[in-house]
Parts: structure tokens; C-alpha cells; sequence
């Protein structure tokens, strides 16, 4: 049977440090926005403490967790992961999300968690946990893990830095719903060299 725990303990982050993929979701405020739900690979998650989760945020096509995380009133965000192998589980935090983007002064420190190349990060996403899920998972098909695709690291180096700064000015200005993502300016200090 699931529990819910107010906080994440030593058993829970354990098992998140094993896992290979998690999915963000988040909604605009109004009920006529649409829910997005991404999926994440790679070693890209760090639990901080018992009530914070990190991850980073690349470039891509869209900027609806960022829209919404961002949106006044707004910050509502969950991050779900699946067991693919070994025994079933699922857990869900919850709570209230931000925004880190490299100009932050947060962003140097939390960006030391995660390995030096930060290029093609667009930004770091941090969930102030508020509720701590597991349930049984059996529903979750088992799949082995062969590997991490490279698409994307091969996208970020073929444009470069600069070229992918460009594309996050021209690209995630604003949600599929018209809610600001990130503005010409922020765009600017997207994908940090160092």
C-alpha cells in the first residue's frame, strides 16, 4: 500500500538517486489552459534536502513548466517517477515550483550539483515539496535500460551557445496558452559556458 510522507526520507532518495527517467507536470491557472506533462531522462535530478528536488531545464521546443511555474499565483508542479526495473513503486512530489535561471544568484550553487557543461540548459527547475507519495506501481510495465539518447547534447553543439540562446528568444517566449515563458532578455543568459 502507498503512504504520504510530508517530507523526502533516506529510503525515498535512495531509490530516486537509481532511477533513469521522472515527468514534470504543471497547468496554467485557468481551467481552459492546457495540463503539460514532460518526460525527463538522463542524470538530471538532485534532491537538496528532505523538502527540495532540482532538476535541469534544456532548451527545447516548449515553456509550459517554465509559463506556468512563473504564471502570478500560480507554481503548481508535480514530479512522478516509475520504477522501469526491479521492484514496482511510483512516487510523486508535490508542491510549489520556481524558476532558476543562470543570471540567479541561486543558480551557481545548485548548478554544482550537476556535472560542469551546462550547455544548451535553459534554466534549473526547484520544487519546494510540500507532499511525498509512493505507491505500489504495479500497473508500470518493466523495461531494460539500454541507454541515454544524445539528440539533444548533439542539438545544443551543433548551434553553440549563442545559437541556442537565439532559439530560446525565438521559441519560449510565451506558452502554447499565450502565458510568458522566458523573456528576450533572460534568453540572453540561457545556456551558461561555465
Amino acid at each position: 500500500m502507498g503512504k504520504v510522507l510530508t517530507h523526502i526520507d533516506d529510503t525515498i532518495r535512495a531509490w530516486v538517486a537509481r532511477q533513469r527517467m521522472f515527468f514534470v507536470s504543471t497547468a496554467p491557472l485557468s481551467g481552459e489552459g492546457m495540463v503539460n506533462c514532460s518526460p525527463k531522462g538522463g542524470d538530471y535530478l538532485r534532491i537538496v534536502d528532505d523538502k527540495t528536488v532540482v532538476y535541469l531545464d534544456f532548451a527545447g521546443s516548449g515553456v509550459e513548466t517554465i509559463a506556468h511555474l512563473r504564471e502570478p499565483g500560480n507554481g503548481r508542479i508535480v514530479i512522478m517517477l516509475c520504477a522501469f526495473e526491479g521492484p514496482p513503486k511510483i512516487v510523486r512530489f508535490h508542491g510549489i515550483g520556481d524558476v532558476v535561471l543562470p543570471d540567479d544568484p541561486d543558480f551557481a550553487e545548485l548548478s554544482k550539483l550537476f556535472a560542469d557543461d551546462l550547455l544548451g540548459v535553459r534554466s534549473i527547475i526547484r520544487l519546494k515539496v510540500e507532499r511525498v507519495s509512493d505507491s505500489c506501481g504495479f500497473g508500470v510495465p518493466v523495461y531494460d535500460f539500454k541507454k541515454d539518447r544524445d539528440g539533444m547534447r548533439k542539438w545544443s553543439e551543433k548551434k553553440g551557445a549563442d545559437g541556442v540562446r537565439d532559439y530560446v528568444a525565438s521559441k519560449n517566449a510565451v506558452s502554447i496558452d499565450g502565458i510568458p515563458g522566458v523573456s528576450v532578455e533572460e534568453a540572453k543568459t540561457v545556456s551558461p559556458t561555465s
